[in-house]
């Protein structure tokens, strides 16, 4: 009998109100049930909303340092747990074990560095422009969090938006995906168990229509974080701007890999392979556009070709294999009709464009590594973000060229180049239009104390991760202390 599981809201775990459930599936075989979920509605919403704001008023009061320790010890937590954790995310996404243990590991990672930042909440002290004046800044918490997370990192993304939320004494009502609401809800009993507070912690399974929108038009959620496509975030960002709640999003990337004429072509190899089908490409960082410099394309295509077809496919829970299922069917189908608009445009087929249903594989959603050659920058599948291991390459004749065609899309996550150039390694972190740069390194790979987001379609300019996302949770409030005993006048000509 599958497991049922329950919404935490108000300090209890409750059904749904609607009675409803879905189940939760293995993308790896559809006939393994991981969980049975509640299928909320904006009545759980608003219940949650309720008890997160009934705690603010007090855990806004706990010194920021006693907040930290409190996530430290839910790192603690999680490294005891690393292995379940990993294995519940593998059988309900898909990733193979070596990289959901690298998904948990980001979160201890995460908890870890909130532990310090605690210790560091830092405002300034700043010279008065009058005598006897003291001025300073603070931060101070901003009130109940509503947190949006996806599917493809179900302990990572969640502990980047939760943990700093609540070190900087936010309450928080938290909606995962529901292609991966049993990580999530592994993550919120472990927050429990290290001694957040009940009330402080809400988490309401169900859809983005009956759940997350409820969550986005709330008037008690002061602040939204939400990592998903660019389409669903211009909605929330529409919806969110009419009571002028702040908003970060972290949205879409058709992400870039240089490889120039003088770069270490096995290595730029290897960032290739992984940087395109890693998480089966369903990264937001993923490199969806090789650019390759016309003197070395043939000899790395070659190369390209020849590993990507050693790749092994299958459950990810299997440690030899390389590349493991989509999400569910329907991504399997996007991915799909993306293949047979590549071939539409003209692009060539150079190894994959078909689901594999050999064996056991046909009992999920298997995709085959996929290459695109003779592909234009115009071409859609050069310009759509795809969200599956499908990897199209362009062949450039320059540098400059290259940073065009880079540059030359609506977003701008990640990007990467290979090259021995240090003057041309410069113009690139300068010239590139992105969030994120990698000097001879993949377009994944992230690091929790570094802030993560991008430019463009990508997002609004707010980043996760580093000390970057804890200027996003807490509010910046400046202190003036006149002790002149007399009034001062400021912003007055006193000169």
């Amino acid at each position: 009998m599958s497991k049922e599981y329950k919404n935490f809201i108000n300090g209890e775990w409750v059904d749904s109100v609607t009675g409803e459930t879905f189940e939760n599936r293995n993308p790896a075989n559809w006939d393994e049930v991981v969980g049975v979920f509640p299928k909320s509605n904006k009545e759980d919403v608003d219940k949650a909303v309720a008890g997160a704001r009934h705690a603010f008023k007090e855990w806004r009061l706990v010194p920021s340092p006693e907040r930290g320790e409190i996530m430290k010890k839910a790192g603690d937590i999680m490294v005891q747990r690393k292995e379940k954790i990993s294995r519940v995310m593998t059988r309900e996404m898909g990733k193979v074990i070596a990289e959901t243990r690298g998904d948990t590991q980001e979160g201890i990672d995460t908890a870890y560095y909130a532990f310090g930042e605690g210790r560091r909440m830092f405002g300034q002290t700043v010279p008065s422009e009058l005598p006897n004046k003291f001025n300073m800044t603070t931060h101070i918490p901003i009130g109940v969090a509503g947190l949006i997370s996806p599917w493809n990192f179900p302990m990572a993304i969640p502990t980047w938006k939760i943990f700093p939320a609540l070190t900087c004494g936010n309450t928080v009502v938290f909606k995962p995906a529901s292609d991966t609401p049993a990580t999530a809800t592994l993550f919120i009993e472990v927050l429990l168990e290290a001694g957040v507070p009940p009330l402080a912690i809400n988490i309401v399974h169900g859809t983005g229509t009956a759940v997350g929108i409820p969550i986005v038009e709330h008037p008690d959620i002061d602040l939204i974080s939400f990592t998903g496509s660019s389409q669903v975030g211009k909605i929330i960002n529409e919806k969110a701007g009419k009571s002028l709640k702040r908003v970060s999003l972290e949205l879409g990337g058709k992400n870039a890999e240089i490889i120039m004429d003088d770069a270490d072509l096995h290595l730029a190899l290897e960032g290739a392979l992984w940087g395109a089908f890693g998480t089966t490409g369903q990264r937001c960082t993923a490199t969806s556009r090789l650019i390759v410099h016309e003197k070395i394309y043939k000899k790395f295509v070659d190369l390209l070709l020849e590993s990507t077809q050693k790749l092994k496919l299958g459950n990810g829970l299997d440690e030899s294999v390389d590349v493991g299922p989509v999400v569910n069917r329907g991504q399997l189908e996007t991915v799909h009709s993306y293949v047979e608009i590549g071939k539409q445009e003209g692009a060539t087929l150079l190894c994959g464009g078909e689901p594999d249903e050999t064996g056991d594989l046909k009992k999920g959603f298997f995709y085959k590594p996929t290459i695109f050659v003779d592909v234009n920058r115009n071409m859609r599948i050069a310009r759509e973000e795809i969200f599956g291991p499908v990897l199209s390459v362009i062949k450039v004749a320059s540098f400059d060229e290259a940073i065009d065609v880079l540059n030359d899309t609506d977003y701008g996550l990640s990007s990467s180049i290979y090259t021995r150039d240090v003057n041309n390694a410069f113009r690139a972190m300068r010239d590139i239009q992105a969030g994120i740069t990698y000097i001879n390194g993949p377009t994944i790979g992230a690091e929790c104390h570094m802030p993560f987001g991008g430019v463009k379609e990508t997002g609004n300019g707010h980043r996760e991760g580093g000390w970057a996302v804890y200027d996003f949770f807490s509010e910046t409030k400046t202190v003036y202390v006149d002790y002149s005993g007399k009034l001062q006048k400021a912003q007055i000509d006193n000169r």
